[in-house]
């Protein structure tokens, strides 16, 4: 009897710890996510602010295009600072690029034609109207063809280039025949024609220059060889033309080769174009030149077409003397070879370079830039010198790394990673941060159900990091501007190297485009990144400046930078709504996803539905 009883007793003992084993386990697994939330870091308001953000699943914020009446406003508790409508002369506005402002300049290299931003004092803390009749453009591909006549009203063009085959107008749209100044025939014609020379049909060429663009026919149609463009042109006489390259869905920016350095990566693109650009490339110690070398991978391409290619022959329509023109190509030819570039081919007013995969042995008179000019661009002056290739082991090794075709490349480590040469990624960091934002993008999608649909074609990555959120979304429907914020860790030649594509930029200042040109903005960790920088109201505006009627933006961050985001949006014609992170709502971060309201110039003006979260659904 005694041995039954102390097997009881035992048995009760053992329960007894057993229950309190399986108590201290389930209250260490709460007090680990208690912190992980980082509500166990003393932040005990998160807790409140999380309660009030009314997040969930978004089921009434309409992310499709329509001209109806907005919907019901939320109660902010809290006065809201309203942003009035800019005067309809600025439905245009480029603040970096003012064509008054810009007068004020000297003209000599084309300082005039650079960016020149408005101090703070000068600002324009306005919403820029859209024009009267403005509606969503046409989905690609058909818009890479046709821009609604409304959006860009501009028919100096149709003048000045009728017979160029650049633009044509056509009842209440234009019409983009593919031509231009140096492809009478077509750019598909002339990109086949350079395809007999690089080969753009196997994925090695991914990612391409095209230095005064135009309209960038030339990158729209390469978009058929799954060749990405960054174009550019200044803003000029050639009314809108960056304007209308956007419209058309291709990549571009305002920009110009002058005084300052190009905002890319030292070796970023696989090919660079000049299609009679008006750049003088033989002047100033072949200085534009070696601009483009900078950002030209080893093994990369160069194309000059146009003047003075083929001058023999030419000099006369041209109206230039042939000895001038003698003299600009010998100095071209010359420059090319300090640079280690060797000529591949020269057809008509075709020429083409190559650069040497690997340059070990140079001529006795270069001058060879110091180590961080390749490293320290933004709003630096060019020097007539030459970046130095990657050190190599021997002559037969490709500088830089080896190219991969893409898509490969796009998830594959890239060099300068596997090299160690971006501080604190390493390869599992990097594929980490695909597997990351593979989630992100998944969660956007579905409450975003239009992500990838084609409705967003132009999309634009404030804070860019790895590229990775572009990587996720890569589509033939869509592109993406990656933007690496000239305050945050440098990791553009990383963008590129994966066949995508990227400036510098800080967002204190007005980005290098026209209003109304993208249709999908990401802002991660925007706002706090630039926290006591700059004024949040400010990079509200631009955004707002840049984003279409109708176009959405996708916000990420803390939910307390988040929340002041939310009350400024009141003001600005935004319909909101914040949603909790995709790992639950203990996690701090949250994602708010807003929508522009359809407002044009002249209209009634009320931002009385601003901070709606629905609007009707028209085509």
């Amino acid at each position: 009897m005694g041995n039954k009883a102390i097997t009881g007793e035992s048995k009760t003992r053992n329960s007894f710890a057993i229950f309190i084993v399986l108590g201290l386990c389930c209250f260490f697994y709460l007090l680990g996510a208690w912190q992980r939330s980082g509500f166990g870091k003393g932040d005990r308001i998160a807790v409140q602010v999380t309660k009030q953000t009314d997040c969930g699943i978004v089921s009434d914020l309409s992310f499709e295009t329509h001209h109806g009446e907005a919907g019901t406003a939320e109660d902010l508790n809290a006065q809201i600072k309203v942003f009035e409508p800019c005067p309809y002369r600025l439905i245009d506005y480029t603040p970096c690029q003012d064509q008054a402002r810009a007068m004020t300049f000297a003209r000599e290299n084309m300082v005039y034609r650079e960016r020149h931003c408005p101090p703070d004092e000068e600002k324009l803390r306005c919403l820029v109207p859209a024009p009267k009749g403005y509606v969503t453009p046409f989905r690609w591909p058909k818009s890479r063809d046709y821009v609604p006549f409304a959006n860009a009203p501009y028919k100096s063009l149709t003048v000045e280039k009728a017979v160029q085959n650049w633009i044509q107008y056509e009842g209440d749209v234009f019409r983009f025949p593919g031509g231009g100044t140096q492809f009478p025939h077509g750019a598909d014609a002339y990109i086949n024609e350079l395809a007999s020379v690089i080969p753009l049909d196997n994925g090695m060429v991914r990612t391409a220059l095209d230095t005064g663009c135009g309209v960038a026919s030339w990158g729209a149609y390469l978009f058929k060889k799954n060749v990405i463009t960054m174009s550019f042109a200044p803003r000029d006489s050639h009314e809108a033309q960056v304007q209308f390259a956007l419209e058309r869905g291709v990549p571009a920016v305002i920009g110009v080769l002058g005084t300052i350095k190009l905002p890319y990566a030292t070796r970023s693109f696989d090919m660079a174009h000049c299609s009679r650009c008006l750049i003088p490339w033989g002047a100033n110690g072949g200085i534009y030149m070696m601009e483009v070398d900078r950002v030209l991978r080893p093994g990369g391409y160069w194309i000059l077409s146009g003047p003075p290619i083929n001058w023999e022959n030419n000099y006369r329509s041209w109206l230039r003397p042939k000895e001038e023109l003698r003299e600009e190509q010998r100095k071209i030819e010359e420059t090319a070879e300090l640079l280690c570039w060797e000529k591949k081919s020269q057809k008509g007013e075709i020429a083409i370079w190559r650069k040497r995969q690997n340059c070990r042995e140079r001529v006795s008179r270069a001058t060879m830039c110091d180590p961080q000019y390749a490293i320290d661009i933004w709003y630096k002056k060019m020097e007539p010198c030459i970046t130095a290739y990657p050190e190599t082991n021997d002559q037969y090794e490709v500088a830089g790394g080896e190219w991969k075709p893409f898509p490969e490349r796009l998830n594959a480590i890239p060099y300068r990673i596997e090299s160690g040469s971006v501080i604190g990624i390493t390869p599992q960091k990097y594929e980490e941060d695909i597997k990351v934002w593979v989630k992100h993008v998944d969660a956007y999608k579905r409450v975003n159900k239009l992500l990838d649909t084609g409705r967003y074609r132009n999309i634009i990555d404030m804070n860019a990091r790895l590229g990775s959120f572009a990587a996720a979304l890569d589509s033939p429907l869509l592109w993406v501007m990656n933007v690496i914020p000239t305050v945050a860790d440098d990791t553009l030649g990383v963008i590129y190297e994966r066949g995508l594509i990227g400036i510098y930029h800080d967002w204190c200042e007005a980005f290098s485009t026209y209003p109304r040109t993208y249709d999908l903005i990401h802002a991660y960790g925007v706002f706090s990144l630039y926290k006591n920088k700059c004024n949040a109201e400010d990079i509200l505006l631009e955004m707002d400046r840049i984003l279409r009627p109708e176009g959405g933006i996708i916000f990420r961050d803390e939910v307390d930078v988040l929340m002041k985001v939310k009350r400024l949006a009141g003001g600005m014609r935004w319909s909101t709504k914040m949603v909790d992170h995709e790992d639950g709502p203990l996690l701090t971060e949250k994602v708010l996803f807003v929508v522009k309201q359809y407002w044009v110039a002249g209209e009634d003006n009320s931002t009385s539905a601003s901070t709606s979260t629905s609007t009707s659904t028209t085509s």
